[in-house]
């Protein structure tokens, strides 16, 4: 933060202007402000750092953040070749985002949102709690080291509106019998949870002993402090039931799921379910998977939305009469637009219009190719860009520090970013070779404009003047190049935008050069 006798006196006097407003008027200017924009702010003096990050401003900031949907893609092989994770922002005017998120290292799996912190899972020992819009990151240490068989989706983050206490769960498979180190895959009967700012895991008994497949194949949401992931009913119409664990009291409870009977189609496989999110509703999505590729949808696509808890009673939100051939989660819906993906690479978002639950997919608007990632790996999450601090969770005993080489630094991507590198320094030989370009043409036509005068035929001079003002190339303006790291989706456009402009500058200089020839 500068000193006031380092600052310009301008900028005091406009800090004197502005701080010599009411407080409260201040606040409410700053809590329309971005959080990118506040985060400057807090340079500027004492009095702006002290109040903006107030924990009661940062709630009250948090209450009114605009929503975006982050789409989440893990680290994937493609041809044998590494793909990093990687996330794509979409914002409240449906654009996508232009940069990497920088705390999502290459290797990371997203477990959960919430408030603006994320969850990722790290193939190391720990796990990262990161907010995304300020950077800052805590490292904590997995409840169980080395566990064989772990998987990013048994891990879970909520936070509860009344205890204010933020909490990171993980459903830990049952021991198998005659080893230390091994957990079943199948089943668990233990969930372990870690409160921020708390010392140690604390192991919680479910009732019975659960599935684990549900909760891979089906996801988990966490609604007002609440938990809620799929469980096996094998006795209800639709083989399941919902189970809940309120992450205040830490209780559980079961939710029983309509008794609608499906009206499946003969030319489909076996009826799949999805614990989802919308609009703060546990919903039920289901469709007919394609009998001989399970992951890919037919049919309709029917979404359930639990009405009333307490009574346990459902109503069918949407109808979807052309089902898509994958569904993201935990969130799908934003925004009044459902996001959908197809097997050809693209992600679509669709307005959702119809009558009497039967729905249509109207107004469809292309959001991004996302290939060479797979289409039934991506997740999608609604977010908001908080001031939330991590600073105060930092002293526990499970706090880690990041091991010296991790992320970008390992060896794996050297080839990643040297390839990326190699991109750079053809953009920059190509800006180059276009400055020697037009500066050639400019001295071209100097020399050619210095012999008019010898021609004495007004005609002739007139000419060859028009060829010669016709000689400088006609090259698109040259834009700085971005300092921080592109995301996935602006790396290819990027390259694309490449690849025309050297097709470009070598078809106009060809002209170029030819404009020489005939002036000579």
């Amino acid at each position: 933060m500068a000193s006031e006798e380092t600052k310009p006196k301008k900028q005091r006097d406009e800090e004197c202007i502005i701080n010599g407003l009411p407080g409260e008027l201040i606040e409410r200017i700053f809590l329309k402000l971005p959080v990118s924009t506040l985060l400057r702010c807090t340079g500027v003096c004492e009095q702006w750092h002290k109040l903006i990050r107030d924990p009661q401003f940062v709630t009250s900031h948090l209450q009114d953040a605009p929503q975006c949907a982050v789409l989440f893609f893990p680290q994937e092989s493609v041809s044998g070749e590494p793909h990093p994770a990687d996330a794509i922002l979409i914002d409240e005017a449906w654009s996508p985002s232009t940069y990497a998120v920088p705390v999502i290292g290459p290797d990371d799996f997203l477990c959960g949102s919430c408030n603006g912190l994320l969850v990722l899972y790290t193939k190391s020992s720990t796990l990262k709690v990161a907010n995304f819009a300020t950077g800052e990151c805590l490292h904590l240490e997995k409840p169980v080291k080395n566990l064989r068989g772990d998987h990013f989706l048994f891990y879970n983050f909520g936070f509860h509106p009344l205890s204010k206490e933020y909490k990171i769960t993980h459903f830990l498979g049952d021991p198998v019998v005659g080893s230390t180190r091994s957990h079943n895959n199948s089943r668990f009967s233990v969930i372990q949870v870690y409160t921020l700012g708390g010392e140690k895991w604390r192991d919680i008994k479910t009732p019975e002993a659960l599935s684990l497949n549900c909760v891979k194949n089906s996801g988990a949401v966490n609604i007002d402090g609440t938990m809620c992931w799929l469980i096996e009913d094998m006795v209800a119409n639709w083989q399941h039931a919902v189970m809940t664990f309120d992450l205040s009291g830490e209780s559980f409870a079961r939710i029983q799921l309509p008794a609608t009977v499906h009206e499946d189609c003969a030319g489909g496989g076996p009826r799949r379910y999805w614990i989802r999110e919308i609009d703060r509703k546990i919903c039920i999505a289901t469709a007919q998977a394609c009998p001989s590729l399970p992951r890919r949808l037919v049919g309709m696509l029917q979404i359930w939305e639990l009405e009333n808890k307490t009574e346990q009673r459902w109503s069918l939100k949407y109808n979807i009469q052309y089902s898509p051939d994958y569904i993201p989660g935990p969130n799908l819906v934003h925004r009044n637009k459902i996001i959908l993906q197809r097997r050809d690479g693209n992600l679509y978002s669709y307005e959702l219009l119809g009558e009497n639950f039967n729905t249509k997919l109207c107004k469809m608007a292309n959001l991004l190719d996302f290939f060479p990632h797979k289409p039934d790996n991506m997740q999608s999450y609604i977010c908001v860009k908080s001031l939330v601090r991590l600073d105060v969770y930092k002293k526990t005993a499970i706090a880690r520090r990041p091991k010296q080489r991790e992320g970008w630094e390992l060896k794996k991507w050297e080839a990643w970013e040297h390839q990326l590198s190699d991109y750079e320094k053809l953009w920059t030989r190509l800006h180059e070779e276009e400055h020697e370009g037009i500066a050639l043409a400019e001295h071209s036509s100097i020399s050619f404009n210095g012999l008019l005068p010898r021609i004495l035929d007004d005609a002739i001079r007139q000419d060859i003047g028009m060829k010669i003002n016709k000689i400088c190339p006609s090259l698109p303006d040259q834009q700085p190049r971005p300092l921080r790291r592109l995301n996935c989706v602006a790396q290819k456009q990027d390259r694309e935008n490449l690849s025309a402009r050297l097709e470009n500058y070598s078809s106009i200089m060809k002209v170029h050069r030819g404009r020489l020839q005939r002036v000579s």
